[in-house]
């Protein structure tokens, strides 16, 4: 007893979730961030009621043993999400006392994972188009050497897959960017109006390609705000784009924004652009993912209009780099709407009728 008094002292400092095991197998001391994670009164039971994977008994067993130290994995759950625990156990002394310490290991587990996803889509993505590449450079040296209309076809197959990749490459490239200043905030002061008037003005050529209505619903006068022009303008211009792209020919996109001297989501004044179209919509089941990376509710028809499945990902960077949020709403047959929700630090603006 006069050693487990100083071992629950030490126990109970510690921030993570510790415990101590006597020799007699049984959990002697443990501190409030074990007792939250196991969930169950612990002490005096008998270490393996207790912590049950067999990693971890295995790693105490050899530690009550007499091995100095040992490692193992523990995992539980919280809610939905799966968490992941490094275990440090160490063997204290003549005590014959195994000391157990959790740490939270999720965060980096899950980094790794996104790491590895990341490359290997990276890598199917370039391998695709590679592949073409590939393979109608080798007819074109053989079977089409001299076959004047394959060989335009397939040059023209080259050019659109060589297009492909180098969007890719670019997606790449500012995905990169704006993960590299998204903890850092904007100084400049823009207006956002103008910010989507240029917008439309560049986008409207390719609304009228696509025989898509585009209909500005703006103010007229000025929305000031802290932010970073080009970076804003490539986030509407996504949305924009994708809108005219899958809302369909013969279809309106319409894009509303409007002033609120108070909106809750920001619990201050804030400006909302939405986009909207009249396309096919999306099943709610892929909303939850649309700003992950590569992820597509419809990879076929995305690849075919071009899409690299990173312009969403970028665009949430940048919005959380101007403390904003992204709000889709969809149903199908009913069109789809991305609504950006941009904060205002103070009233700067000067608004007529909508024009």
């Amino acid at each position: 007893m006069s050693l487990s008094l100083p071992v629950s002292d030490v126990i109970a400092a510690l921030p993570q979730p510790a415990l101590a095991i006597g020799p007699d197998e049984q959990i002697i001391a443990l501190n409030g961030a074990a007792q939250d994670l196991l969930g169950m009164p612990a002490i005096g039971r008998h270490f393996i009621t207790v912590l049950r994977q067999p990693s971890v008994v295995e790693a105490v067993e050899k530690c009550l043993a007499g091995t100095r130290s040992a490692t193992a994995s523990f995992f539980t759950r919280d809610g939905s999400n799966d968490i992941t625990y490094t275990v440090a156990i160490r063997h204290v002394g003549e005590a014959g006392i195994a000391l157990l310490s959790f740490q939270d290991i999720t965060a980096l587990t899950t980094a790794g994972e996104m790491r590895r996803d990341f490359v290997a889509n990276v890598s199917h993505e370039l391998r695709t188009p590679l592949t073409a590449l590939m393979g109608f450079i080798e007819t074109l040296r053989g079977p089409a050497r001299d076959d004047a209309p394959a060989r335009e076809r397939f040059l023209e197959i080259m050019q659109n897959e060589t297009e492909r990749m180098n969007r890719l490459v670019g997606d790449l490239l500012s995905l990169s960017r704006v993960e590299a200043d998204e903890r850092v905030r904007p100084t400049g002061q823009v207006d956002i109006c103008a910010v989507m008037r240029s917008t439309l003005r560049n986008l409207n050529p390719l609304a009228i390609e696509a025989d898509v209505n585009l209909i500005p619903e703006l103010p007229k006068g000025t929305v000031m705000m802290a932010g970073d022009a080009d970076q804003l303008m490539q986030v509407f211009t996504n949305l924009v784009e994708n809108a005219i792209k899958y809302g369909g020919s013969g279809k309106r996109v319409i894009v509303r924004m409007n002033f609120e001297a108070q909106m809750n989501a920001l619990r201050g004044p804030g400006v909302s652009i939405a986009v909207r179209d009249e396309g096919p919509g999306i099943d709610p089941l892929h909303i939850p993912r649309l700003t992950e990376r590569f992820y597509r509710a419809d990879s076929h028809r995305n690849r075919a209009l071009g899409g690299t499945g990173l312009g969403l990902a970028i665009v949430k960077h940048i919005l959380n780099r101007h403390k904003g949020r992204l709000k889709i709403t969809s149903e199908l047959g009913q069109g789809s709407e991305f609504k950006v929700i941009l904060p205002l630090e103070q009233d700067t603006t000067t608004l007529d009728e909508a024009g």
